[in-house]
Order: C-alpha cells, then structure tokens, then sequence
C-alpha cells in the first residue's frame, strides 16, 4: 500500500531507539521528511544516517523532555513546519501505585502530558492552515487494562488518553485527527527493563518471567517495533482520513477487554 507520505513532515519523539526509532524509518521509506527529537544528540545523528532517503529532508532536534519550557523554545528556534506528530515517550519506572513518591507522579505528568501539550499547542496551528494534521500518541494498553506493577504510568497514560480524546473532538473539524496506539508487551529497552525488574521481584529467572510475559499474549511472543509502527504510520496516512479519537490496541490480542 502506498501511504503517499512525499511532502508530508513529520516529527518523530524519542526516535533514537524501540518503536519511535522504527516509526522514523518507517516513515521515510514511505516518502515522509522526517525530524527526530530526543535529547542525546549522538544517538539522533546515529539515527538520522539511518534514514532512507530518496531526496528528503531529514533532521533532528534536541530536547529534554523534562523541562517544558526548553522544548518549546527548541520548536520555536527550528521554524519548522509538520503535518505529523508522533508523541512517544519512554514510560515510568516500575513500582505499586500505593509506595509511588508524590514526585514520580509529577516527574511523569510533565513528560508524558505536559511536553505532548507543548508540541500540539506549537504544531497545530500549521496543521489548520494547511488542511491536514495526524498526531499519533504512543501510549499503553494500560488505559484500557492497567497493568500489574505499573502504577504512575497506568495513571498517567490515562490521563494523556482522555487529553487525547478532548483534542481529537476539537480539532477534528479542521481534518486534524488524534489518535493512540497502546502497544503490549514489545521488544524494546523498556520491556528488558520490566523484565529485570519483575525478575528481581518475583525470584524467577529472566527467562521465566519472559515466557510468562509471552503466553499472556495468543500470539505468544513479544512483539517488535516495526509492527507497532506499521500501525502508527497507516494511521499519519489521508487512508485513514476518517478514523480520529480512538485507542488502537498493538498487542497481539493480550488485552482481554474489546
């Protein structure tokens, strides 16, 4: 299928590794410029060589996600334009939501829904003018099934979930849609580091708790990064023009709600 994303910009966060980084490429082989934004600058590089390139214009911004303010002051010193954005963070540090700092929750709510805030307010109105915007939040299945063990981030990508939601119903009129995509249990960094975590918890060994994380799942495996992105950038597409304020889950049928 070809998504006709040739003179289409897109700005991709947390591009420099797992599904964000998948979703650049993915995204340039099917005709998009590409910007990546994380804040380690060699990794960007490293990625942005990466990059087909069949006379594109890729680049890469650097920001820190902690601090709001810098970010948007970055979007503001780039003059750059984008009809796509995709929001993809890296999710909180595991824990029970009943021992979680007040801090963690604050640290998360900035990262997570604070910058994905800054980025809407920043590219949005470029989206308006030309006709076309697709925002795609990378979220979790958690906002549908919380998820034992994860207490700030089941909190938090609730509440990006239902910002998301309002979003999609205000800018819909102006051919601008918001969409999430929930991956499940995907082999990325993060899941190595649930999966420590869960094994220094539980006693069993890394692979016993991976085999367990798998058969949560029909599938019976992870799943990879490119099959997440193939799902985000379908949705960047004008092929999914008419499909705007809805959670799509990724995660090869673990989530048992519908």
């Amino acid at each position: 299928m070809n998504l006709k994303l040739q003179n289409k910009n897109a700005l991709v966060c947390g591009s420099t590794q797992g599904i964000g980084k998948a979703t650049a490429i993915l995204l340039a082989e099917e005709g998009a410029n590409v910007t990546l934004i994380a804040r380690n600058e060699e990794k960007l590089k490293s990625v942005l060589a990466e990059l087909p390139n069949n006379n594109q214009k890729h680049s890469y911004l650097v920001a820190d996600f902690s601090k709001p303010d810098e970010l948007k002051e970055v979007l503001e010193n780039s003059k750059l334009n984008f009809h796509i954005l995709i929001n993809n963070t890296g999710g909180p540090a595991g824990g029970s939501i009943f021992n979680a700092e007040i801090g963690e929750f604050e640290k998360a709510f900035t990262l997570h829904l604070k910058c994905n805030h800054v980025l809407v307010q920043a590219l949005v109105p470029y989206m308006k003018d030309c006709g076309y915007g697709r925002i795609i939040n990378v979220i979790s299945t958690s906002v549908k099934q919380p998820l034992d063990g994860l207490g700030v981030s089941n909190t938090i990508r609730g509440a990006v979930a239902n910002w998301s939601k309002t979003l999609a119903n205000e800018l819909g009129q102006f051919s601008i849609t918001v969409n999430n995509v929930l991956p499940g249990a995907t082999n990325t960094e993060r899941l190595t580091e649930i999966i420590k975590n869960k094994s220094k918890k539980t006693g069993f060994t890394i692979e016993k708790v991976s085999d367990i994380m798998m058969k949560a799942s029909p599938a019976n495996r992870f799943g990879k990064p490119e099959e997440i992105a193939n799902a985000i950038v379908f949705l960047t597409s004008e092929k999914a023009s008419f499909i705007n304020g809805i959670n799509v889950p990724v995660d090869g049928g673990r989530t048992k709600s519908l």
